[in-house]
């Protein structure tokens, strides 16, 4: 699943090559999961001109100059791809097609990936917002007694935030992801609020290094600890696997438990 730095450069790539464009057609391919019909895509989207192309969370948004926003959740397998003319893309869930014959699917073989109009806005803070303080963190963690990785991945909490960053996050911080979380000390939180912006720009400033042009596909080939071919952090700990919550979890013994 494309996590919030691909998302980033996603967003960054699209905005740079279709905003300005004016939407000739729209058709909603798959309705498995979407929860508005392809005649309330049309309506909505056809005719009009794409003003900017941003991340929120864990979502894709595309705002029309009508102020209709067009949401794209990529779930675990979706790609979107750039088409000129016609779209010969499998497993197309949504097309868009522009005055100038360039166009943009979205697909996914498993039929997962969701498009929605004007998904429901939130308070929750974004992992990069200025709203994610470290007050509202030590709130958080403080009225927890869940293991801290799922209060990173947990989108009522914070939004954007993935299993691989999570790991890569927590190995940053030192604390290990199956630390209580209202056991975590005050100058360790700092330490955690620190690590968040830190690790996700960093892997933006890493992705966008070697691929400038994406806009589909996850890249990982730089983290550090969530590598299942290696055996040893950059400062020679030792990285161990297990499952939490169903999820798996990479970590070394450098990492600080609170109990």
């Amino acid at each position: 699943m494309p996590e919030l730095p691909d998302l980033q450069i996603f967003s960054h790539n699209l905005d740079k090559k279709l905003a300005g464009k004016v939407v000739k057609d729209v058709a909603l391919e798959n309705t498995k999961k979407a929860k508005d019909t392809p005649a309330a895509f049309k309506k909505a989207i056809k005719g009009e001109k794409l003003e900017k192309v941003y991340r929120e969370g864990k979502e894709l948004r595309f705002r029309f100059k009508n102020d209709v926003v067009l949401g794209i959740h990529l779930m675990l397998h979706g790609k979107l791809y750039f088409f000129e003319e016609k779209n010969t893309n499998k497993n197309t869930i949504l097309e868009l097609l522009f005055e100038d014959g360039t166009g943009l699917a979205l697909t996914d073989y498993q039929g997962l990936a969701l498009p929605s109009l004007n998904p429901e806005e939130t308070d929750v803070p974004d992992a990069l917002s200025d709203e994610l303080t470290v007050k509202y963190l030590e709130e958080q963690l403080g009225k927890k007694k869940t293991a801290v990785k799922k209060i990173l991945l947990d989108q009522h909490i914070i939004r954007g935030i993935g299993n691989a960053y999570a790991d890569e996050i927590l190995w940053e911080a030192g604390i290990s992801p199956f630390s209580i979380s209202n056991k975590i000390p005050a100058a360790k939180i700092k330490t955690l609020h620190h690590a968040i912006p830190k690790v996700l720009k960093e892997a933006e400033k890493n992705i966008r290094k070697e691929h400038p042009d994406i806009i589909a596909g996850e890249i990982r080939d730089f983290l550090k600890i969530h590598q299942p071919k290696e055996t040893h952090s950059p400062t020679g700990g030792t990285i161990s696997q297990k499952e939490l919550n169903s999820r798996k979890t990479y970590y070394t013994d450098e990492q600080e438990l609170f109990e």
